[in-house]
């Protein structure tokens, strides 16, 4: 890799397999042969203030004294996107990198990911509200189909692509046509145009034994529920952005609080959910990251024999 690019370390995966201990872990080992490490986060709900229980934000012990970037910053009534998310990421690694350390990018948003670390570059969103709201009303009274129907005449390949992603991104992919001229395989050749700053490597963790993962999710989500996640949810879930609204375990909660289903059938729901999400991060990072170092979970005794061995993978990097 080029030396003059930036160096990134990466620390990816789903949900519970230990990327928050691992990348604390990392930075400080990186002290011993560089000027050590500082985290940036790369979660799209762990940005958000007031929310540290559902989006899982590292408290002061876990963060083991390595500074921690692009946490707990944002209002949670103000949305976030990628867009913003690359900008705000790639000010915090310059930062890092001038002052000597490494930045070890951590978290399982992957488009987050994938985004800051091939360089993408995204258009401003240039129509109006009142249009949002009408493509997203269409979408949803179809399930989506109109939007990618309109799609497919321009860009088929796309919308194959987009017809399992969700109503979300169909509508953004319509909306950003309709504001700039671009398809979306056009604006993707654009984005991918420069080439990027970064010389990554990345590590990914894993669980072999869904199973274990799955249980260790649902131990996890009790956890939380005992920490006050019910209390959080009641707080937040009406003044917040569309974006945040999103955080799992303040969703799957509202029905309850609301009158609407039981408690027992709402923490069912989130168990659920936890796991599908775990599920969704795996396939992104499988399919959509290349180059990613794997490490499982459930092939060490200890979590230190699981940090010796991804410092093994930096070592054998240069």
């Amino acid at each position: 890799m080029p030396a003059d690019k930036f160096l990134l370390l990466g620390i990816v995966g789903c949900t519970g397999t230990g990327k928050t201990a691992l990348g604390a872990a990392v930075c400080r080992e990186l002290g011993r042969f560089r000027e050590g490490g500082e985290v940036v986060s790369c979660d799209s709900m762990q940005v958000y203030a007031g929310m540290p229980i559902a989006t899982a934000q590292p408290d002061e012990d876990e963060r083991c004294g390595v500074p921690h970037h692009l946490i707990g910053f944002l209002p949670p009534d103000e949305k976030y996107s990628v867009a913003r998310f690359c900008n705000d990421a790639r000010a915090v690694i310059a930062d890092i990198t001038a002052r000597g350390k490494v930045p070890v990018v951590v978290g399982g948003t992957g488009l987050y990911y994938s985004a800051l670390t091939q360089n993408l570059h995204f258009s401003p969103e240039e129509s109006d509200a009142e249009t949002r709201v009408q493509l997203r009303a269409e979408a949803e009274a179809d399930g989506g189909a109109s939007l990618l129907e309109k799609l497919r005449a321009v860009d088929p390949i796309a919308a194959e692509r987009l017809q399992t992603g969700g109503i979300g991104r169909i509508v953004r992919a319509w909306e950003r046509y309709l504001a700039t001229g671009l398809t979306p395989g056009e604006h993707d050749a654009l984005s991918r145009a420069e080439k990027s700053p970064y010389r990554s490597l990345t590590i990914g963790l894993d669980c072999r034994d869904r199973e274990k993962l799955y249980a260790r999710l649902d131990s996890r989500t009790e956890q939380m529920l005992r920490n006050g996640l019910w209390e959080e949810a009641e707080r937040f879930l009406e003044n917040c952005s569309p974006t945040a609204r999103q955080a799992i375990g303040h969703k799957e909660l509202a029905p309850a609080l609301r009158g609407e289903i039981s408690r027992d059938q709402a923490v069912d729901n989130l168990k659920r959910a936890t796991r599908q999400y775990a599920k969704r991060q795996r396939t992104w990072f499988l399919n959509k990251t290349s180059d990613v170092r794997w490490l499982y979970t459930d092939d060490y005794a200890r979590a230190e024999d699981l940090h010796s061995a991804a410092m093994d993978i930096l070592r054998a990097c240069g």
